[in-house]
């Protein structure tokens, strides 16, 4: 007797604790479902490296203000590269669409341009080797701290997410409003309540008609007792003829919704647009020689010191000498602090974890003169290439990485070339020059 108890008392414990594993397993999901939790992810680290290097550069990116209010307006402008060397795995940018990338509706784009032509819908025209203007004005609508990016969605390639910057939109949600005034002059206050009561009138009547005609089948017996009549050969008593005039009924009822609403939208709205489909077409900007040809002659990415190392040859196409200023990839800009022009070249608001704080060393840094064809390395180091999770591309089928480059003449003019090769990883010994200096070189940051 004794025995039985203690096993009914280990059965009665171990299904308690069972169920109290079960029981916080199931409150741990509903708090994880229902309570929001402030996320700071970046989205854009998650694309692969080798669409973010050699895809679109974006670069002279700008935002208006750091801080606005509910339904006050911010601009983010600047350009973009179709990069020439175009990975073979993504698709050509024939159609594009220019968006904006944040958390949900926080923001509301009002306007958007890419070379002054109005981009509300998707836009074809685009080719690789060009370089575009771009506009995105947004509305602030939900009071936050916001991270905003430009994007350009490539069809058969996805969003190609550019440099985003934090926002933070101040006030009260109630605040936004977004009034239009129709062609016809029918005035709206709102856009964003526009019409939802109406859409819930329908939902809600064409949902008590799916209510009722369920509850008509699930009055009577339903699964064994059918399936036993469906064994028996006896269909016929599974529908009776009262089945077939409530059936009648309520297609009649919802024709005649749909007839009678369909007449009265008509007569409320006689003139509608319906959404737009097509494109509009991006005109092809002028060829403009490269102040600068690059050649990689060999790139390699030290591993462990998180440097990305090019031996280059470059050549001067211009009339005037020019310097290396900037090496730019996915967004990060690798700085030459030697030179001052490539320094206050750095826009303020221009987000500062994409500024490498080792800049750019540049193995022969004085002039090139015009027509000369030097060369020279370049030096990319940081930990930003980690922290962006860019070296996964050592693991590609195509290990390539792609960027731009800036050059300055001694006027202070600005120019701009491409540069791409294949890339080889590297694995320097601990004792060695580089990875004795890699902690202090890490943690340097641009101020």
């Amino acid at each position: 007797m004794r025995r039985l108890v203690n096993r009914w008392l280990v059965c009665l414990f171990t299904a308690s604790g069972l169920f109290t594993a079960s029981s916080l397993l199931t409150a741990s999901g509903l708090v994880a479902a229902f309570v929001p939790l402030p996320v700071a992810a970046h989205g854009e680290r998650a694309t692969e490296p080798y669409i973010r290097t050699r895809t679109v550069h974006w670069y002279d990116v700008t935002w208006s203000s750091g801080s606005i209010a509910a339904n006050d307006e911010i601009t983010v402008a600047g350009k973009f590269r179709l990069f020439s060397d175009w990975p073979d795995a993504a698709s050509l940018p024939d159609l594009v669409f220019l968006s904006n990338g944040s958390p949900g509706a926080v923001l509301t784009r009002v306007e958007s341009y890419i070379s002054g032509i109005p981009a509300r819908q998707s836009a074809r025209g685009l080719k690789t080797g060009k370089d575009y203007t771009f506009k995105l004005v947004m509305k602030g609508r939900v009071p936050g701290k916001w991270h905003l990016h430009p994007v350009l969605n490539v069809h058969g390639a996805g969003a190609i997410v550019g440099p985003g910057a934090w926002v933070e939109v101040t006030g009260k949600q109630s605040d936004y409003k977004e009034p239009l005034t129709t062609m016809t002059g029918v005035k709206i206050d709102d856009l964003q309540t526009y019409g939802v009561a109406r859409a819930q009138m329908w939902h809600f009547g064409y949902g008590v008609l799916a209510l009722l005609w369920l509850l008509w089948w699930l009055r009577r017996p339903l699964i064994i007792p059918r399936w036993l009549v469906t064994q028996k050969g006896r269909e016929d008593l599974l529908i009776t003829s009262t089945d077939d005039k409530v059936a009648a009924a309520l297609l009649v009822t919802v024709l005649l919704v749909v007839i009678i609403g369909y007449k009265q939208t008509v007569e409320e709205f006689p003139n509608v647009v319906p959404l737009q489909a097509g494109f509009v077409k991006v005109p092809v900007p002028p060829n403009v020689p490269e102040a600068a040809s690059i050649e990689v002659k060999n790139a390699e990415y030290d591993v462990p010191g998180r440097s990305l190392r090019m031996d280059v040859v470059i050549t001067n196409n211009t009339d005037r000498p020019i310097r290396v200023g900037e090496f730019m990839t996915a967004q990060l800009r690798f700085i030459n602090k030697d030179l001052p022009a490539a320094v206050e070249s750095i826009d303020p608001s221009f987000p500062k974890d994409l500024l490498a704080g080792a800049g750019l060393k540049v193995g022969s840094d004085s002039p090139i003169a015009p027509g000369e064809s030097r060369s020279t390395t370049l030096d990319a180091t940081d930990a930003a290439w980690e922290v962006e999770r860019l070296v996964s591309f050592l693991s590609n089928v195509d290990s390539r990485v792609g960027g731009l480059v800036f050059f300055y003449n001694d006027q202070g003019e600005r120019h701009m070339s491409e540069i791409s090769g294949a890339v080889v990883p590297v694995f320097t010994q601990l004792g060695s020059k580089v990875s004795t200096k890699a902690p202090e070189i890490l943690n340097a940051r641009v101020d």
